[in-house]
């Protein structure tokens, strides 16, 4: 049986993340990394002498050499780039979130039904194997807890936390308990930025199940924790150090449960997974539509968030 030629794949934007998909594309076997795009001269020229990779000069140049390409932009650019890159025929990877708009991103999925094209989305939570381990055994959750602190870094700060960092949680509420969100309850301030850097939201879904997501890109600690309460078991995730620990209640003992975790660099798993889906033609795990809802979403509760701001000014 004949191996299948690696599949041609490009970078555009080669800052934090866009260099951490250049490097192990560069190590993937599945994948010929073909060269980037990047705007800083200095970024550009570390990236070709520490990667050898070839530096394109525009979005075009790159697009007729591809057959995908990793969007790594900034979120405001997301659209401008992915947009170029699939009128041009590619399958694109877009970091997420998908866009930083609702317009932008059904736009963005119009488009690539249109053109045959696929979006796969950048939560690469999704790939985690901390929680891949445990998401068939999400069943019946009632109640989720999640914690996602980062400190304070100069970078994606174009958009505000819940677009940085919560978009992860909303996407593993939505993903994992595959409910509607019937009622949102947020708080939120701008504590180093004029955006929001530090926000608590309460999500209740069609079922009864609750959902209580803190993210902060201003804290002290890297915390990335979740945590699953179902009617019998308890699941607690730790998706920094892909830890897993569980507990199951059989009759009136609590007893832990086995559960195995693989660990894996979890933007390698994505990637492989991406690159399966254009060469199987199959839909993504994390595809655009499912992107688009996790904007949607945040979207909800930034308007949460600015309604009880409007309420504590009039107090």
């Amino acid at each position: 049986m004949s191996v299948p030629a690696p599949l041609r794949v490009g970078v555009v934007g080669t800052g934090y993340l866009g260099r951490l998909h250049a490097r192990i594309l560069t190590e993937m076997p599945e994948a010929k990394a073909v060269g980037f795009v990047e705007a800083n001269d200095e970024v550009a020229a570390e990236i070709s002498k520490n990667l050898g990779l070839e530096r394109f000069a525009s979005i075009a140049d790159l697009a007729v050499q591809i057959d995908a390409a990793v969007v790594a932009t900034p979120t405001t650019l997301h659209f401008e780039v992915a947009s170029q890159l699939i009128e041009a025929g590619c399958d694109v990877m877009v970091e997420k979130p998908i866009t930083a708009t609702v317009d932008e991103a059904r736009r963005l999925i119009d488009l690539a039904a249109d053109r045959g094209r696929l979006i796969q989305v950048g939560h690469v939570e999704r790939y985690n194997p901390a929680v891949t381990a445990v998401a068939a055994m999400a069943r019946d959750v009632r109640y989720v807890e999640a914690e996602r602190l980062g400190v304070f870094v100069a970078r994606s700060l174009d958009v505000d936390v819940l677009l940085d960092l919560m978009i992860h949680d909303l996407n593993l509420v939505l993903s994992l308990l595959r409910q509607e969100v019937v009622e949102v309850r947020a708080v939120g301030v701008p504590v180093l930025t004029d955006k929001v850097d530090l926000a608590n939201v309460r999500l209740e879904l069609a079922n009864g199940a609750v959902a209580n997501l803190t993210a902060s890109r201003v804290s002290q600690d890297r915390v990335r924790k979740v945590r699953l309460f179902s009617s019998d078991s308890y699941v607690s995730i730790d998706t920094r150090e892909q830890e897993v620990k569980g507990y199951r209640l059989v009759g009136r003992s609590i007893e832990p449960l086995a559960i195995t975790v693989e660990k894996k660099e979890p933007l390698r798993a994505e990637l492989e997974s991406f690159l399966g889906c254009v060469r199987d033609r199959r839909r993504p795990i994390v595809s655009g539509q499912d992107g688009l809802a996790a904007v949607e979403l945040a979207k909800r509760v930034a308007a949460a968030i600015d309604e009880s701001m409007r309420k504590y000014r009039t107090e």
